[in-house]
């Protein structure tokens, strides 16, 4: 049988070793330098992407402004992602500079403290209904707005953060273990709707990580002990093996791949 020919960015991919070479994407998300969003954004710049980034407000903006002079990002302004014109103007401002989009990566998350530490059967609707808008429907309102852009690439990827308590009980991980749960469900319904146009969705399921949002986490230390001991890997989790994975998700090795969540944790979720 005649071997496929590969198509001529898959070539180049190849025989730069750079696989992200001329993609163009952007990550939502970092806080400082030890998020998992910046893990991924410093891997995929190291792979050949341009970066731009995102800061929340002006409190995040002099934690994250000299990382994205690190990642010499041609784009990074403020979101905060339950601004529509926030929004809005970052992805005018994308349009302007590159007219496409090849990856999107969304590693937002909350829910009110309140909310967090209690009993999901005792979760107030509004908290609910806030960590669900923040943590969940804001990934689909960047996947709305990065459509026309991937569209007009022939394609790209979209990613998102969720964690093993969407899948199974964890215990303390509270409301956003329904809120993850829903966030893996709609990368599966994302991916069959855009799926026609060549974009893949996924949702990436790291353990547990020393990351300034997991500290919120009631006894967050103790998920953190208890992964470092029984997961079969038996070594701790670091944000670059979060980016390894993104990377590779993005680039054409996962052509063939959507609606996925795959898990990078060592091990820890195959355990009972």
């Amino acid at each position: 049988m005649a071997r496929r020919a590969q198509p001529q960015e898959e070539q180049g991919e190849s025989m730069t070793h750079v696989p992200l070479n001329g993609r163009k994407g952007l990550v939502v998300g970092i806080a400082n330098d030890q998020s998992i969003a910046w893990g991924c954004a410093a891997a995929l710049r190291e792979a050949g992407a341009e970066v731009a980034v995102t800061w929340q407000g002006e409190k995040a903006r002099p934690h994250v402004e000299p990382l994205a002079q690190r990642l010499g990002a041609p784009i990074a302004q403020a979101l905060d992602v339950t601004h529509s014109g926030e929004l809005q103007a970052l992805f005018d401002a994308i349009a302007a500079r590159w007219g496409r989009l090849d990856f999107v990566l969304h590693s937002v998350a909350f829910a009110p403290r309140a909310d967090l530490h209690g009993r999901v059967v005792d979760s107030s609707a509004e908290g609910f209904a806030q960590a669900m808008d923040i943590s969940c429907h804001s990934f689909i309102r960047l996947a709305r707005a990065a459509e026309p852009l991937m569209a007009a690439a022939g394609g790209g990827t979209l990613l998102t953060m969720s964690y093993l308590g969407a899948e199974e009980v964890v215990n303390r991980y509270g409301v956003m273990g329904p809120v993850k749960a829903a966030l893996e469900s709609s990368v599966r319904y994302l991916a069959a709707e855009l799926g026609p146009q060549g974009i893949r969705v996924h949702a990436v399921s790291p353990g547990p990580l020393a990351t300034r949002a997991a500290s919120g986490i009631p006894a967050f230390g103790e998920l953190l002990e208890d992964s470092a001991r029984r997961a079969p890997l038996r070594h701790p989790l670091e944000i670059a093996d979060v980016g390894a994975l993104c990377v590779y998700l993005v680039g054409a090795g996962a052509r063939a791949m959507t609606g996925c969540t795959l898990h990078v944790d060592g091990g820890i979720h195959i355990l009972a």
